[in-house]
């Protein structure tokens, strides 16, 4: 029988982590509709980790509820609560500097790079989707760099190139934010502080769900849109990505051993705050559309006792 689209998440339920799955419109609690199938949960917990944990295992099982019908109730869209679609993550790896058009917008112009630009985030970045942004007090230029994330579910070392697409899980939108005014002043012979100036609370939405990587044809063909308070900043398509999706882990797990539940952040195309003189504000609402993988929104807010601006 043909697979049916599904496609896994986090939302909170009493201030607990709750498994999600949506097929069609709805989205079920995963626990319930396991249950009403009679299935019987495997591993210590329904966790979106301990699932990418044993991916191999449970992808069949969720196309399965995906294919035959889910018995359960759905669950209101407007009594969500969503978290990051991976809530803890082993490892977020992001990769700057990795669309053409942003290498020019940056001042690279023709620069020839010979291999991926990273550096990490943690846990505490993540937002999840309709959620809050609150300004940090200590930035003022705030920047927004829209995302195709990748979530890997399978045990990774040495990863040849053209393997490398059987080791992911799925694929998410991501919101990479900047503090830009962190790295106004580089410090000679050292450059900017690429961990801090993107490690304030909040500065990395991901969600709203994981598509699971059988349902995306060519993760090097993906549109995205990038807009605030409905206008378009970021337009582009992950055609333009310098090192694509293949190229990334193979070179990433030459490094490190990467594991169920990593999140890989690909790089941003041209159109960032940054560049433009703006940043963002108290009110913004900011929306990440990715072809296939739905819309990631924030909402911006700046703290209450911030007189910083």
């Amino acid at each position: 029988m043909p697979s049916v689209l599904w496609r896994l998440g986090t939302i909170a339920r009493a201030t607990c982590p709750v498994t999600v799955v949506e097929v069609g419109d709805a989205i079920y609690a995963l626990a319930e509709a396991l249950d009403a199938a009679g299935v019987r949960a495997r591993g210590a917990g329904l966790g979106v980790r301990e699932i990418l944990d044993h991916w191999d295992a449970w992808q069949p099982v969720l196309g399965g509820l995906a294919r035959d019908g889910i018995a359960t109730a759905a669950i209101a869209r407007d009594r969500i609560e969503w978290l990051p679609a991976v809530p803890e993550p082993r490892k977020i790896l992001c990769v700057g500097i990795n669309y053409r058009d942003h290498l020019f917008e940056k001042g690279g112009g023709n620069v020839q790079l010979e291999r991926p630009f990273a550096f990490v985030k943690p846990q505490s970045t993540l937002l999840g989707h309709e959620r809050t942004l609150v300004l940090p007090p200590r930035a003022r230029k705030v920047d927004w760099e829209g995302e195709l994330a990748v979530v890997i579910g399978r045990r990774a070392k040495d990863v040849r190139r053209d393997d490398a697409l059987g080791v992911v899980a799925g694929y998410c939108p991501f919101n990479d934010i900047s503090a830009r005014d962190w790295n106004d002043q580089p410090v000679p012979g050292v450059g900017m502080d690429f961990i801090l100036h993107k490690s304030f609370d909040g500065f990395g939405p991901l969600g709203p769900l994981i598509t699971p990587s059988e349902f995306v044809r060519d993760p090097q063909d993906l549109a995205l849109r990038l807009t605030v308070n409905g206008k378009v900043k970021q337009d582009s398509t992950t055609a333009q990505m310098v090192f694509g999706v293949r190229e990334l882990i193979a070179h990433l797990s030459s490094v490190m051993t990467l594991l169920p539940g990593d999140v890989i952040a690909t790089g941003s195309p041209s159109g960032t705050g940054h560049s433009r003189g703006e940043y963002l504000a108290d009110g913004d609402r900011v929306v990440l559309s990715i072809a296939d993988l739905g819309e990631l929104e924030t909402r911006v807010r700046r703290a209450p006792h911030d007189h910083s601006i």
